[in-house]
């Protein structure tokens, strides 16, 4: 039986100038006040952010090195937003750096290599594999351990808990690296993790646990967030999907109750059939909810697409940025709204997909309701 624990806790709002702190002052001032420790060789985590795959490896890392009682460990969020530069961690002092959930963009890892001894990188993309033939020579300090069959929360784990029992044994022994009460929570949470990361969606609500991750990657920056790895050793698979199921509940009830009056939009002026649509300017954040329910009120109305009937799609229409944007969705498994969107420039999955759409076009697709 999982056992509850609380979400990841809401933390104060950072001020301003730390508020995107990935190369920040205060990340960079950190970098800093590690060289300047004399108390010996420092280790570096840079973990993706905001990928809990990232942070739980980071989470690995900083077991690891509080089991063996090496304090100076330095973990830090590495986004694509802002990214460190490889020169940061010039004369840092460095002896040891971990890439954790990527190997950095370009030759990020190669470059750093140059002013850190040893650079370690885990990652399960298989982007990151095609790449990296592309980086030439690896050097001799680089160790990469790309595994497309293994999320890299799981490889970290795997390889700090082979490092701390002095073995290459395959199995797991990540009782060594956990406490005996964190063991269950942990590998049940890194199973939906890689789950989903590997696009696998085999085990049962994989879906509804990634909904309820959403609201917390914002809080994985551990620069804004110290107490970030203690928060992660509370999650609970059992807790995130009840949460999610309470937060889907609410969201289409919501959305159920916004609908008032869709009109039936002629997709393509008529070519792919027709379906419910919203006008839902300042609720785009309930779309994928207004959606299916459109989609189900389509199916109810008899509207059909392609053609046949029952494959009900239902249409939410917003404007972003100045762009119109059209978000279709369906209830039905033989439906692939995808078509219709990479039609008009758009793309997405078979159940979920959009495409942006000029005013004069949308109105002549609802014309023939005027």
């Amino acid at each position: 039986m999982l056992r509850r624990r609380p979400r990841l806790s809401a933390v104060p709002a950072p001020p301003a100038a730390l508020r995107r702190a990935f190369r920040s002052a205060a990340a960079l001032e950190a970098i800093r006040s590690h060289s300047d420790d004399q108390a010996g060789p420092a280790t570096l985590a840079l973990y993706n952010y905001p990928t809990f795959a990232g942070a739980y490896a980071a989470l690995a890392a900083r077991l690891f090195h509080q089991r063996v009682r090496l304090r100076r460990l330095l973990a830090l969020p590495f986004s694509s937003v802002e990214p460190f530069r490889a020169e940061d961690f010039k004369d840092a002092g460095f002896q040891t750096c971990y890439l954790l959930d990527f190997i950095g963009p370009r030759n990020f890892a190669f470059e750093l290599s140059r002013f850190v001894p040893s650079v370690i990188a885990f990652d399960h993309r298989q982007s990151t594999l095609a790449s990296i033939p592309k980086l030439g020579q690896c050097p001799s300090n680089v160790e990469l351990h790309i595994d497309t069959s293994k999320g890299s929360a799981r490889s970290a784990f795997d390889y700090f808990s082979k490092k701390l029992a002095g073995t290459n044994s395959d199995s797991r022994m990540w009782q060594d690296l956990l406490d005996q009460e964190d063991v269950e929570r942990v590998s049940n949470v890194l199973e939906y993790i890689e789950d989903a990361d590997l696009r696998r969606w085999q085990l049962p609500n994989t879906m509804e646990f990634q909904t309820a991750l959403r609201d917390e990657r914002a809080k994985l920056n551990c620069v804004t967030n110290p107490h970030v790895f203690e928060q992660l050793l509370q999650l609970d698979v059992g807790d995130l999907l009840t949460r999610a199921k309470l937060d889907c509940h609410d969201r289409l009830q919501a959305a159920g109750e916004f609908i008032q009056k869709p009109f039936k939009l002629q997709l393509g002026r008529g070519s792919y059939g027709e379906c419910l649509a919203i006008r839902a300017d300042g609720h785009k954040k309930l779309s994928h909810e207004i959606g299916l329910e459109l989609s189900l009120r389509s199916a109810a109305a008899g509207l059909s697409i392609f053609f046949f009937r029952h494959r009900p799609i239902g249409a939410v229409v917003f404007m972003q940025r100045g762009i119109l944007k059209v978000c279709l969705r369906t209830t039905d498994s033989a439906t692939n709204t995808a078509e219709i969107a990479k039609a008009y420039g758009g793309g997405g999955k078979p159940s979920s997909s959009s495409f942006p759409l000029r005013m004069d076009e949308f109105n002549a697709w609802t014309s023939v309701n005027s």
